[in-house]
């Protein structure tokens, strides 16, 4: 029977589907006793001679003997980061540390020698995984300007002889780990201030996965082609252990190149079409994207920023398959919300749909973490399983983060309709507030995206003495298109807004400043716009 409405915009957890007291070296043991001949490992190389493949009984057993070799150096509960692009070691790596019972520390192969400083100080961790090289930048060259500073770190393995360090782990003893135990520790992508550390587990992170797998309706042995970074949650948890769970083929790729993908699909008849908004974006665009046999495409799907409806449209209509949006964080373990392929139309252009099994969701009145109605937004938060241990040596961000009745803040508004189908309206942090006006930039960018000459808009507030904030508006055109006029942009948004949402500041650019995940750098964008002129007339 179909749920009753709901008046408040809160969402009990669904029991249906239990909670599994699983691992992540559990859930790779369990696909190769289920599936031990399915290929489950693919490099996804430009060169088809360098795409090497591992069964789930080669990878498991690779993963074993790392594990042991892990054992040898390291006790159960230490840490280990891991500082490398994408590559099949690396999967190896997080299956073989948590089999090892050893916390993961996955680091941003972009970062510096001050931010992997930080990272490895403030984590603690007694091993570290580098790659040779991440972008023609040398890591083992950055590590040595700091390794000095990061005296807890006692070895470090060169990811070019991990084979060779696997293949000594023939023998040993390895712990039976414990569910409720950490697993990864990942450090968040903001853009201001220090990274925080999300201390996630085995439970959290495999029932999470196994849940948004089923979600998305993943299939043993069918094939999951992805850029997405390891380091993220998305990549190397959602993506990583999902597929595992449904004995899938994960074929990954080394970066995110649109050609690359959408050859890979074609080659290895992917079903999903997958990534941030931005690679969506360069996937539709892509000249292969009409000319690659891609039949065997189910879904796609995208989620980590701000999803536009126009963009669910044209993926839709471009590649012809449903767009399944989750709304995701690093705190709950991955996502909270999933869409479905059999949701209405409307409901996968418009919302991030409802939230998965075993997770509460409520939206509330910020600062006051009241229950708001149906239909009016507040700040998204969750609670259950997937909620993160906390914030590595951090107990007053913790605080902040999950309340005493344990609901984890989001930090995103949103609203949630009669149905339990929720939209996100932008960070909390992102809300504008003119003159005590509260002032949604999502809702001012799909206005402007429906300008057949912008590609891509960002809206920001931008601090002012008089008002304390006013919309700014950043937009890159088209590629090939005259870029449009401020005027006419000014005049698109006074037809279907209120006056005081008309963005007062605009800029023109040919690229967004985005984080190493894909999320626009919207901190970056309110300090150029400051600098940039008001439009003379645009506040009422």
């Amino acid at each position: 029977m179909p749920n009753p409405p709901l008046e408040m915009s809160y969402w009990p957890a669904a029991t249906a589907e239990p909670i599994r007291e699983t691992t992540i070296g559990g859930v790779l043991a369990c696909a190769a006793e289920r599936a031990p001949d399915v290929i489950a490992l693919i490099a996804g190389e430009l060169d088809p001679a360098r795409r090497r493949q591992w069964r789930y009984d080669e990878l498991f057993a690779v993963a074993q003997r790392a594990a042991r070799s892990l054992r040898g150096r390291f006790e159960p509960g230490e840490r280990i980061a891991i500082w490398a692009g994408n590559c099949p070691e690396y999967v190896q790596v997080e299956f073989a540390a948590a089999l090892a019972g050893l916390t993961l520390v996955p680091v941003n192969p972009a970062y510096q020698a001050d931010e992997l400083a930080h990272v490895l100080g403030h984590s603690r961790a007694r091993g570290l995984v580098i790659g040779a090289e991440h972008r023609g930048r040398s890591l083992p060259e950055v590590l040595a300007q700091v390794r000095d500073r990061v005296r807890d770190l006692k070895a470090v393995i060169a990811m070019r002889d991990w084979d060779e360090f696997a293949a000594t782990g023939s023998h040993g003893f390895l712990p039976q780990v414990d569910p409720a135990s950490p697993a990864q520790i990942l450090y968040t992508s903001g853009t201001t201030g220090r990274p925080k550390a999300a201390v996630l587990t085995h439970r959290g992170l495999t029932n999470n996965a196994r849940m948004a797998g089923a979600a998305m309706g993943m299939r043993v042995a069918e094939a999951f082609v992805h850029g997405m970074p390891l380091f993220h949650v998305a990549g190397g948890c959602m993506i990583t252990l999902g597929v595992a769970e449904a004995a899938g083929t994960h074929v990954l790729m080394p970066y995110f190149d649109p050609g690359l993908q959408l050859r890979l699909i074609e080659t290895y008849r992917s079903a999903v079409l997958g990534g941030v908004p931005t690679m969506l974006t360069a996937l539709a665009s892509h000249q292969d994207a009409g000319r690659r046999d891609l039949s065997c495409l189910r879904y796609a799907l995208t989620g980590g920023a701000p999803v536009p409806a126009d963009l669910v449209s044209r993926i839709e209509a471009t590649f012809g398959v449903p767009v399944l949006t989750t709304f995701a964080q690093t705190e709950s373990s991955c996502s909270i919300t999933f869409s479905r392929a059999d949701d209405a139309p409307a409901d996968r252009r418009d919302t991030v749909g409802r939230p998965l099994p075993q997770t509460e969701v409520k939206i509330a009145a910020p600062g006051t973490g009241q229950t708001e109605p149906v239909g009016v937004i507040g700040e998204i938060c969750t609670r259950g399983y997937l909620v993160m241990d906390g914030y590595l040596g951090d107990q007053a961000a913790t605080r902040a983060a999950i309340d005493s009745d344990g609901w984890l803040h989001t930090g995103d508004l949103g609203a949630m309709d009669e149905r339990g189908y929720c939209r996100v309206e932008g960070r909390l942090k992102d809300m504008i507030i003119r003159g005590g006006e509260n002032i949604y930039p999502r809702e001012i960018e799909a206005v402007l995206l429906a300008h057949p000459a912008v590609a891509e808009v960002a809206v920001v507030g931008v601090a002012d003495r008089f008002w304390g904030e006013i919309v700014g508006a950043v937009i890159r055109p088209v590629p090939g298109v005259q870029a449009p006029a401020e005027a006419d942009l000014e005049a698109l948004c006074r037809e279907r807004l209120a006056g005081f949402k008309v963005p007062a500041r605009w800029m023109i650019l040919d690229s967004l400043p985005l984080t190493a995940t894909g999320k626009i750098r919207k901190d970056l964008l309110s300090d150029l716009l400051a600098d940039a002129p008001a439009v003379s007339g645009a506040a009422p």
